[in-house]
């Protein structure tokens, strides 16, 4: 496949996806605004999010896709098969143990990441009901890697890049029509998490049948801990762990100091990372996504010209369309904030602290 075409193709559903998210958080700034409802579901959906991006999206795809790739190209369909089953069967069981520690130790878990909103009790435990209800996010988003990194190594980049859209459906739908059943009505904004997961790993599930490498999980996991394939997976994870690792701990750094500021902060901080990751999933990820597949291939085969080559140009085209975006967001920030938040109960201040 054409690589510009791929980009435009994974670009244009992603952006989709942030045009849904713009509006996703325009309801939930007009609905909620920035307070303490919003402070603490922003920390609860912060814990899963962070570690999908730190282990399913990051170190994870960072490590299969490359394996994966070689598998396809050298060793044909039954042994790639049998890798796929190999990984979802570790995968699951190390994701049901976590989600299963995640749920029984929230309050422990929003008290490493928010230390500040010990102070006040009520702020602790919505924080912490609002944790139980997002974590199984987490076991969701990293299937939904697993099954991306594979449509992906097919070259099948469209339903990866439009699975997001569901996340945001799920948030609009359940902040417009829902919140009069919930007490506190900031609920519904966990539960748009946990039916989003689920969605979004649900329409992979015929892509994957349609190229015949839906996983078969088991309960074996002898066997798969024996795989090579799985071994090599996991030992490439180390150090593509510690190189996304430094970003979100930057962020949870940020969480842990705004827990203890004024009510707002977590809010204020959201909004502007949404406004930021616009042109990072637009730009950064989507040519990640497409490049990684064909960087594997040429890595497998040793044709180390190529792989510089293309390589060379990513980073090139990454530079020419990201510097022009962030001087953008720098100049313009109070029109952009004031566009797309200032409407109900999101206040002047809001925006300026935004």
């Amino acid at each position: 496949m054409n690589l510009l075409r791929a980009l435009a193709t994974v670009s244009g559903m992603t952006l989709l996806s942030r045009i849904l998210g713009f509006v996703r958080d325009f309801v939930i700034a007009r609905s909620f605004g920035a307070g303490l409802a919003t402070d603490a579901f922003f920390v609860a959906f912060k814990l899963p999010n962070l570690l999908r991006r730190m282990f399913a999206e990051g170190a994870f795809s960072q490590a299969f896709v490359p394996i994966l790739g070689e598998y396809k190209n050298k060793r044909g369909d039954v042994e790639t098969l049998a890798l796929i089953d190999h990984v979802t069967s570790i995968l699951s069981m190390i994701l049901f143990a976590v989600t299963a520690i995640g749920i029984a130790a929230a309050p422990i878990l929003v008290w490493v990441s928010a230390p500040g909103f010990a102070a006040d009790m009520g702020k602790f435990e919505l924080t912490v009901a609002l944790t139980r209800i997002t974590f199984p996010y987490i076991l969701f988003m990293s299937l939904v890697a697993l099954s991306g990194g594979i449509l992906n190594t097919w070259s099948k980049f469209a339903l990866p890049a439009f699975t997001p859209v569901l996340l945001n459906i799920a948030f609009i739908g359940m902040a417009l029509f829902t919140t009069p059943y919930f007490d506190p009505p900031v609920l519904a904004l966990g539960w748009a998490v946990f039916l989003g997961g689920a969605l979004q790993l649900a329409i992979q599930i015929p892509a994957l049948k349609r190229i015949a490498m839906l996983p078969r999980p088991s309960l074996n996991w002898r066997a798969a801990w024996a795989d090579p394939g799985v071994r090599r997976i996991l030992k490439l994870m180390g150090p593509a762990l510690i190189g996304v690792s430094v970003s979100q701990i930057s962020l949870l750094i940020n969480t842990i100091f705004a827990s203890f500021l004024k009510t707002g902060s977590v809010s204020w901080l959201y909004y502007a990372d949404r406004l930021m990751e616009f042109p990072s999933g637009m730009l950064g990820v989507a040519l990640g996504t497409i490049l990684l597949p064909s960087l594997a291939k040429y890595h497998a085969s040793e044709n180390h010209d190529e792989y510089s080559k293309l390589l060379d140009w990513g980073l090139r085209l990454t530079l020419l369309l990201a510097a022009p975006a962030a001087l953008a967001l720098a100049l313009l920030a109070i029109p952009l904030i004031t566009t797309l938040f200032y409407h109900g109960a999101f206040s002047t201040n809001d925006v300026f602290q935004t």
